[in-house]
């Protein structure tokens, strides 16, 4: 025994005055689960619209950032504007840490409302972060000769639209219901780039799209005074020169409408994970983001399409998601026809 325990001290002792082990020799789970993988971002509108772009664009540097630099893949999942995909990514995917979503920004409102189909908890989500916030507008292609909401209350407008629940379709219904315009809603596009195709080709006359999208997708359009921008969102675009929707406003609770209606201006284009992430992928996979979107050549490729910047935080965006679900009862029975 007196032996053993003498050898039990010098190896102590050995171990002391070698210090802890070097950085490399210890495991790192959450490296180690990415090392080797691929990690699926789904986008839940069809391609070229700014969901589409932004997504690709993150997927390009996401993996940089993440350790074990896992494969990073965009795909394209499209259905009830961006309803059936988050619905998978709760239902379906592996919830690993492998399946993640650019998540269209007004599906937590639909929640909040009581949407028939919502099979998701926005809640339950883990939200990553966001180039930027966003602006939403309408706009009214040259032929129409609109330029103002007044304009829109006098013309029938035929206007474009994925479909019912999307903000393709809440923004001109609201101001239609609110505001008395008279933009009839025609939907069915898989995403923004097939609304653009069709107002090229005189089959609609309208659209909402943010202004971020219509700097990055069509900045011609902008140069020629292909489209007039009628309303815009707030807080407003600071080199944009449209009226506010808010300021239409004519009572407290057409005010709050609208504040639910684009409630999702603050999550930007949000990317998820899906629910019950081990808390240790969710804080690296965040970490990648933040410094994702501080790489100069992304800050490059994103000066390159027109994207404004300004990152959301995933904590923060976690906050705001908990604000848009906490909805009054009744404001979200006023609000929910709107919506669904």
């Amino acid at each position: 025994m007196r032996v053993l325990s003498r050898r039990l001290r010098t190896l102590f002792i050995a171990v002391a005055v070698a210090g802890p082990l070097p950085a490399t020799a210890r495991s790192d789970p959450a490296a180690d689960f990415y090392r080797g993988k691929t990690i699926t971002i789904l986008i839940g509108v069809g391609a070229g619209g700014e969901y589409d772009l932004q997504a690709r664009l993150v997927a390009k540097y996401l993996g940089r950032y993440i350790p074990g630099n896992p494969t990073l893949v965009a795909q394209n999942m499209t259905g009830a504007s961006g309803l059936k995909m988050i619905n998978y990514l709760a239902t379906v995917a592996p919830h690993d840490g492998t399946y993640m979503g650019m998540i269209q920004n007004g599906l937590p409102a639909l929640q909040a409302v009581g949407l028939d189909g919502v099979q998701f908890d926005a809640a339950q989500f883990s939200w990553l972060g966001a180039m930027a916030p966003v602006v939403e507008t309408i706009a009214v292609w040259h032929a129409a000769s609109i330029t103002t909401v007044e304009g829109a209350r006098q013309k029938e407008i035929v206007t474009g639209a994925t479909a019912r629940g999307s903000i393709t379709y809440t923004f001109p219904q609201m101001m239609n219901e609110l505001f008395s315009t008279k933009f009839k809603l025609v939907t069915g596009y898989t995403g923004g780039n097939e609304i653009n195709l069709a107002m090229e080709r005189g089959e609609i006359e309208a659209r909402n799209n943010t202004w971020s999208s219509w700097k990055a997708t069509r900045p011609d359009w902008l140069r020629e005074h292909k489209i007039a921008i009628i309303a815009q969102s707030s807080p407003p675009a600071p080199d944009l020169d449209a009226p506010l929707v808010n300021d239409l406003a004519g009572n407290d609770e057409q005010r709050r409408i609208v504040d639910l209606v684009f409630s999702g201006c603050a999550l930007g284009r949000p990317l998820a994970i899906t629910p019950d992430v081990p808390p240790d992928r969710v804080a690296i996979l965040r970490a990648a983001f933040d410094q994702a979107v501080k790489d100069p050549e992304f800050l490059a490729d994103a000066r390159a399409a027109n994207f404004d910047v300004d990152p959301i935080h995933g904590v923060d965006m976690q906050k705001t998601i908990g604000r848009i679900l906490d909805v009054p009862p009744a404001l979200a029975a006023k609000a929910k026809h709107l919506l669904d």
